[in-house]
């Protein structure tokens, strides 16, 4: 068993450094140098051809709306935007690209030198960008057993589907200075990156599909010392919880070995989803992958004109954007930090657009969703519902259709596919009872058997009215409209 030493006497002893390597999946309609298609879920092998697989005597040609992705991801990260820039191939062996070799950036990449900032618990990080260049993306490989992991599977099957595929690479130079939030600053930094992407329109971002995956490197130095300790790179990190818990799980790792004398092993390793990393391969260094100039592509050499035009598309930067969607919302500080750290900002923002209050729409993504996330084990946006829908569950909660320990039982519908809230309510028969005579029943039901109760609101003390309230909401079963079961028995008792 894997020794761990305590993450907080961890973070007494050692001091955690991070790099990030993101690959960001575009939603062009061609692959990156031929014009097969990048439509997810097709059926294994069909979407190739002898460019993407590398046969001999095909050319490949640059996608030239992949190219002005990379701009514009370049420029909203900050970086400076090279005049020329060439392809290079990356040489290994590996059963993902027939012909041995990916085609990608090496030393000329197309953006360079940004930084952006992210923000943790009201603290402000700063990261830097070292590079984002262009390359493809390769095949999937399915191992076949029981895990469904390369350990222990029976043997694998590959699909060059993905093989091609347009990719931007966006790489960190190393971040210090996080301290214990070193996990918290990583996953803010995706999230961050995620939502940009998006807002920018050129992918998708469905981490849970491959369209944007996370390589997390994490190295220790020793408290007081600055000469940084050996990396390990946990790949292919498939979530933002994942992020997050694979960076604490390497801690606490690395700092039981570096305890006791030993030495850290500079490799890949894996994430199982149940809460630990497992070896993969030596790390290579760039030396191992014989880069050299792609001798079929010409250098891409965009123009400033270009870059500029480009620039000028650009949606809001995310921090003047939530400083203004704070304002519009009326959410205090407090309120708008909790919002980012729980990846709710996206969410919320869809769902006021929906016509939700803002305050209603924090309320149900950062309370009962955010609780049935934690519970799935699943990101807040994979949780069941849609924006739409719990703009829907608010209205009817606002109408006094339902009430909110009813609208817990919309939610439990609608997240087993019962349809939308309406249907839920509609089929469910959840509706809130507020027919006088039912309510008028139940109520002196109510009475009849709390008589203590009723004597104590009759005397004047009205606090005692709990007893009978809760009464006709277990007769009614939750649905019955609370001001008028309380107005109907301080009018049966007379007060």
């Amino acid at each position: 068993m894997t020794d761990l030493m305590d993450f907080d006497e961890a973070m007494a002893r050692f001091d955690p450094v991070i790099g990030l390597e993101v690959h960001v999946e575009l939603n062009t309609a061609s692959k990156m140098f031929c014009g097969c298609s990048t439509a997810f879920g097709a059926a294994p092998n069909t979407q190739t051809c002898p460019v993407c697989l590398g046969l001999p005597g095909s050319l490949p040609v640059v996608n030239r709306k992949g190219v002005e992705s990379a701009i514009r991801i370049g420029l909203s990260l900050g970086c400076t935007i090279a005049e020329s820039c060439r392809f290079a191939r990356k040489n290994y062996f590996y059963p993902d690209m027939t012909k041995d070799f990916q085609t990608s950036q090496y030393d000329e990449p197309i953006a360079s030198d940004g930084l952006v900032q992210v923000e943790v618990d009201g603290q402000v990080f700063d990261i830097p960008i070292e590079r984002a260049h262009m390359e493809e993306d390769a095949g999937k490989l399915l191992h076949i057993g029981t895990t469904g992991r390369i350990q222990g599977a029976d043997y694998s099957l590959v699909d060059y589907n993905r093989a091609g595929v347009p990719l931007i690479e966006i790489v960190t130079r190393p971040v210090m200075g996080t301290g214990a939030k070193a996990p918290q600053v990583a996953r803010a930094y995706v999230s961050w990156l995620r939502d940009l992407v998006k807002a920018l329109g050129v992918s998708d971002a469905r981490m849970e599909q491959g369209s944007l995956r996370c390589d997390a490197n994490i190295s220790l130095m020793p408290k007081g010392t600055t000469t940084l300790g050996l990396r390990t790179e946990t790949k292919n990190v498939n979530s933002l919880r994942a992020i997050e818990r694979a960076l604490t799980y390497e801690i606490q790792r690395q700092a039981a070995i570096l305890a006791a004398g030993g030495r850290v092993t500079q490799e890949t390793r894996h994430w199982h989803e149940d809460g630990f990393t497992s070896p993969g391969r030596s790390k290579e260094q760039a030396e191992d992958y014989r880069y050299f100039p792609e001798p079929d592509l010409v250098p891409v050499a965009p123009s400033r004109e270009w870059v500029e035009e480009l620039r000028a598309t650009l949606p809001e930067p995310p921090a003047q954007r939530r400083a203004r969607l704070q304002t519009q919302w009326g959410y205090s500080d407090l309120e708008m930090r909790d919002v980012v750290n729980a990846g709710a900002l996206e969410l919320i923002a869809q769902t006021v657009a929906e016509g939700c209050p803002p305050q209603s729409a924090r309320k149900w993504w950062l309370t009962e969703l955010t609780r049935r996330a934690n519970e799935a084990g699943v990101e807040l946006e994979d949780v069941g519902m849609t924006p739409s829908q719990v703009a829907q569950l608010s209205s009817l909660v606002a109408a006094g259709t339902i009430n909110d320990t009813l609208a817990r039982q919309v939610v439990d519908g609608v997240l087993a596919g019962e349809g939308g809230p309406a249907d839920v309510v509609a089929s469910r028969g959840l509706a809130i009872v507020s027919d006088d005579g039912a309510l008028a029943e139940a109520v002196a039901r109510a009475i009849d058997a709390n008589p203590d109760a009723a004597a104590k609101i009759r005397d004047g003390k009205v606090q005692a009215i709990g007893a009978l309230m809760g009464a006709v909401m277990r007769d009614m079963k939750g649905k019955a409209d609370a001001g008028k079961v309380r107005s109907l028995i301080l009018e049966k008792l007379g007060v």
